[in-house]
């Protein structure tokens, strides 16, 4: 694999053409790109990630034309509808078993905790935003470790809009999953409270049909000396977006951020990920996964890790890893970090893609393991390091089961 490396902070200057040009400071491989997005008139860049322009309301936001830094890799025209179109906002069926201190209801837009956790910075989001009638509310408050699965599937063809409100009570300890499978044209906005002491895992697996669509936001606020984990599992569906926003708002918050996707011929998988240390003596992990097999699969990761002025003390570190299995695919992967503060305990990025790695390959196949199970079997080991670190030993066998079945395809 080809890697690139970086410690050091950089800081974009905007240019008279209205590009973004980079200033770096001390050492490093790659200098790290600062967002050039533009505020809602299009007309001056954005130097900061957490500056960027939001609203809940989708007509302060220009029509997107694809040359915006947060949509320039994104397949607009085929996401037109669910950015500027009507979407269906009603409620739509939700399979769960609450118990003990669990509680999954919906909820009025009304809702005081609805905007607590963050707010649109695209069109998309705020689309979803201005249109959803009633948000799915999930509370956790028992302190004893809970699991819960929300199974999600029938959204259907028509664009749609989903607000989604998970609510992590003080000192309470959760895993939930959102299961999204079958068709969708879906915008979502997903809000996440971690009060003070909680322990939360988040795990939202987009197991699409083959033509769904889906766009996703994802807000996130992690309480003091609460510990988050958000893991994005990105395997069916024709496009699927998925951006968490996370922010470490109190002293001690914790925060790990791990995704998995496997994309096949034709399909585009997309994250945008922003971690921000926002308070002192945080601690912030984020590593993503990927493959690649077939014409036309596309991946893209851009990961944002903002470090601000007031979180000292800060321990963070995020990398981005692609395995291309065939010809005709494509991987971005762009690692950028801004540190606001000289007392860190340390921060870094990293970012590597590449083909198999032929001494694996030959290890394997020096002891009688035929060359397709060989590959099968670097790929797992591969992407099974993101998995084991769900905590659920009955998504973890599944997740491993639909990473083989992908593998078993012949798209290459």
């Amino acid at each position: 694999m080809t890697e690139s490396t970086a410690t050091s902070p950089a800081r974009g200057l905007a240019t008279p053409d209205g590009n973004t040009a980079v200033e770096v400071t001390g050492t490093g491989t790659r200098p790290s790109i600062i967002s050039d997005a533009t505020n809602r008139h299009g007309a001056v860049p954005v130097q900061t990630r957490n500056a960027r322009f939001t609203s809940a309301d989708v007509a302060d936001f220009p029509e997107v034309t694809g040359r915006e830094a947060n949509w320039k890799l994104t397949p607009v025209d085929r996401i037109r509808d669910l950015l500027d179109g009507p979407l269906d906002g009603s409620a739509y069926s939700v399979v769960a078993q609450p118990s003990d201190g669990v509680d999954v209801r919906w909820v009025p837009r009304t809702d005081p905790r609805i905007g607590l956790a963050g707010i649109p910075e695209d069109k998309a989001s705020a689309n979803a935003w201005s249109s959803f009638g009633t948000a799915l509310a999930i509370t956790l408050s028992g302190e004893e470790h809970t699991e819960l699965v929300v199974g999600r599937s029938e959204f259907g063809t028509l664009p749609r809009a989903a607000h989604t409100l998970l609510e992590a009570k003080p000192f309470s300890d959760s895993l939930v999953v959102l299961d999204n499978t079958g068709s969708a044209a879906l915008v979502e906005n997903l809000e996440i409270l971690v009060r003070d002491g909680a322990r939360l895992t988040l795990v939202t697996v987009q197991d699409f049909a083959e033509d769904a669509r889906y766009v996703a936001s994802h807000f996130a606020q992690v309480g003091r000396d609460a510990t988050f984990k958000h893991v994005v599992v990105s395997l069916g569906g024709s496009v699927v977006r998925v951006n968490p926003s996370v922010t470490l708002a109190d002293t001690g918050a914790d925060g790990e951020l791990l995704g998995v996707y496997f994309s096949d011929a034709g399909q585009h998988l997309e994250q945008q990920v922003f971690l921000f240390h926002k308070a002192a003596n945080t601690r912030g992990r984020v590593n993503y996964k990927g493959a690649l097999q077939g014409a036309g699969a596309r991946t893209v990761w851009i990961g944002d890790v903002l470090i601000g002025p007031e979180a000292s003390g800060t321990d963070s570190y995020e990398q981005n890893r692609n395995l291309v299995l065939s010809d005709g695919t494509r991987a971005d992967s762009i690692p950028n970090l801004e540190i606001e503060t000289g007392d860190i305990l340390g921060a870094g990025h990293a970012s590597a893609t590449g083909r198999f790695d032929d001494e694996q390959l030959f290890y394997l196949q020096s002891r009688g393991i035929p060359e397709e199970e060989a590959r099968r079997l670097v790929v797992r080991g591969f992407l099974i390091d993101i998995i084991q670190r769900i905590g659920s030993a009955a998504l973890e066998e599944r997740l491993t089961a639909a990473i083989e079945a992908e593998l078993a395809r012949d798209d290459r």
